[in-house]
């Protein structure tokens, strides 16, 4: 079996970014609204802190893969698990900015509804996107 990974083109870092920026941005609206779409289905099932950290779970395993294969041209499974692992740093970064929104939301407003819930993961997760790129880009994924 052959791994391949395609050329990740001319090494002018401008160029890649503008190259990688339109797949990275699909692939964070896509994997925000199926995080969560995770949320509210496990939170009706379990408090907010149980729920944020399946959901983000599952979609920072989904993302990465995606991100690789999509965004940085990264084909075949050689070296996918160093990749999800690196990638776990970021899952980490988002886990803390997320937690605490949701820590913050329930010290300001206890009886947060659902939409205020999600709105405060909204823009945690928004912090949290760029955070991953930057760490994708220049750690995860550099030079390939």
């Amino acid at each position: 079996m052959t791994f391949t990974r395609e050329p990740a083109g001319p090494p002018a870092a401008g160029r890649n970014t503008r190259r990688q920026l339109p797949s990275f941005l699909v692939i964070g609206v896509l994997s925000t609204l199926f995080y969560l779409l995770l949320f509210v289905v496990a939170r009706s099932v379990t408090g907010a802190q149980a729920a944020n950290l399946i959901a983000l779970a599952v979609s920072a395993v989904a993302n990465t893969a995606a991100n690789r294969r999509f965004t940085f041209g990264i084909t075949g499974s050689e070296g996918a698990l160093k990749d999800q692992l690196q990638g776990a740093v970021a899952f980490l970064i988002g886990l803390g900015l997320s937690s605490g929104a949701l820590a913050l939301l329930d010290l300001l407003v206890p009886d947060a509804s659902r939409p205020v819930e999600v709105a405060g993961l909204v823009v945690a997760n928004g912090l949290a996107t760029v955070a991953r790129f930057l760490l994708l880009k220049v750690w995860v994924f550099r030079g390939r």
